[in-house]
């Protein structure tokens, strides 16, 4: 880039308080870390008085601390996460009350994080109005888009263009598989984008076309949308070995927060249809990720279906080094889910090296090609077909898929990088 970039970290910033990271936060840290490296670039965050900018240099060691916090440097058999995940994907079943639950301990470190989100919360730096002349402004998270506040600097400063990362639609698409406010939020967002983009940058043909629809409705058929699909973090095209305490442990894996458009409640039905035939031979199946919404009953299977209780585990608080080794021993990584933006977690699960069984829907198909095994969302007799197949020692089924995710279509970080960076050049 030759033009100074505003990236906005106020998301990016409240992160401190989570344990591990998301997509989105995978996709902002990168962003991040690119732009704020290079030349004249400053960060922008929203505190008490409203956006006001920060050093590239102090944004940078914030990201640091952060992705420190986040283990993301650890050797997995460091994590204690891991260490224990491991050792209850190797115990016997027994008469737990509820499916294994494992988190991240030692959270001594939250108020040190706090403070610095303090900091930041209430900084006291240059106004919006003092950034550099003719700027590129990136907000890679859509957030706080839907607050006109954060925004409006932008309309007193024409010299500067707004570029904005949209992840998805789908609270506009399917709202009942989110928070009640989340529809008119994400319109609101939505709407702020379509006023004052110069462009917008997508992971995913299906979502590009969705923003080239809403924008159209708004008066923007001309707003430039750059189409650049999403890497997967270093960490995951790391090749190493399989840990050798899981190559003869049969288990299953699926990646997100336990809410309504990841599926886990299909998983779970098949899952204590198996228990209640095999019994002890029932694979595992690990639940990797934080509790989020409207997930109730899918709590309740969790914590009261006996028949689950020795066969599932949900973990969260893993160190992204530690998914990594999980990955690539699995037998599976499973995607079950209603709806994606672009299905970040299926890409580094293919760079682990592990086989695929996931949702047949257009996101997944358009990313990943006829790499998957793809099954309809709501076929439960399908996924348990599957996972009984890719539970046997030498299955063919599995043999073919792991062929097959050799050829998942791969994304590196200087593409992605720099077609972002030729989309900014041409506005």
């Amino acid at each position: 880039m030759t033009r100074p970039v505003i990236y906005d970290v106020t998301r990016l910033v409240t992160r401190a308080l989570n344990p591990t990271p998301n997509g989105i936060d995978r996709v902002d840290f990168a962003l991040a870390r690119h732009f704020l490296a290079a030349g004249d670039s400053v960060a922008l965050a929203t505190a008490a008085l409203g956006p006001r900018l920060a050093s590239a240099k102090e944004a940078l060691q914030t990201l640091t601390d952060i992705e420190t916090y986040w283990n993301e440097f650890l050797d997995p058999r460091e994590d204690a996460v891991f260490e224990r995940l491991v050792a209850a994907l190797g115990e016997a079943p027994s008469g737990q009350l509820s499916a294994a639950r494992i988190r991240r301990r030692g959270w001594g470190v939250v108020p040190e994080n706090w403070r610095a989100m303090r900091r930041w919360a209430f900084r006291l730096g240059r106004p919006p109005s003092e950034a550099p002349r003719d700027a590129i402004y990136v907000n890679a998270s859509q957030f706080p888009v839907d607050k006109n506040w954060h925004l409006r600097w932008l309309e007193s400063r024409p010299d500067v263009k707004p570029v904005f990362f949209v992840h998805d639609l789908l609270p506009l698409e399917a709202p009942e598989l989110f928070r009640p406010a989340e529809r008119d939020k994400h319109r609101v967002a939505m709407g702020n984008i379509s006023r004052l983009a110069a462009g917008v940058v997508v992971g995913s043909q299906a979502v590009g076309r969705r923003v080239a629809d809403f924008a159209r409705g708004q008066g923007r058929a001309d707003l430039p949308i750059c189409l650049a699909g999403l890497p997967v973090a270093p960490a995951f095209e790391t090749k190493a070995a399989v840990d050798s305490r899981l190559a003869d442990k049969t288990y299953f894996v699926l990646c997100g927060t336990i809410e309504p458009r990841k599926n886990h409640m299909l998983l779970l039905n098949v899952w204590r249809e198996l228990a209640e035939r095999d019994g002890e031979a029932t694979p595992k199946l690990v639940l990797v990720g934080k509790r989020g919404w409207h997930n109730e009953n899918v709590l309740d299977m969790l914590e009261r279906c006996t028949a689950l209780r020795p066969h599932v585990i949900e973990v969260s608080g893993l160190s992204t080094p530690a998914l990594r080794a999980l990955l690539a021993g699995a037998r599976a990584a499973l995607a079950p889910s209603f709806a994606e933006g672009f299905g970040l977690p299926i890409a580094e699960a293919a760079a682990c090296g592990a086989p695929i069984i996931a949702s047949d829907i257009e996101t997944f198909r358009e990313i990943a090609d006829d790499t998957l095994d793809y099954i309809d969302p709501l076929d439960g007799l399908g996924w348990r077909d599957a996972i009984l197949d890719y539970s046997a020692p030498d299955s063919p089924r599995r043999a073919a898929a792991s062929r097959r995710i050799k050829g998942f279509p791969r994304r590196d970080a200087a593409s992605f990088f720099e077609t972002i960076d030729e989309f900014l050049r041409a506005l």
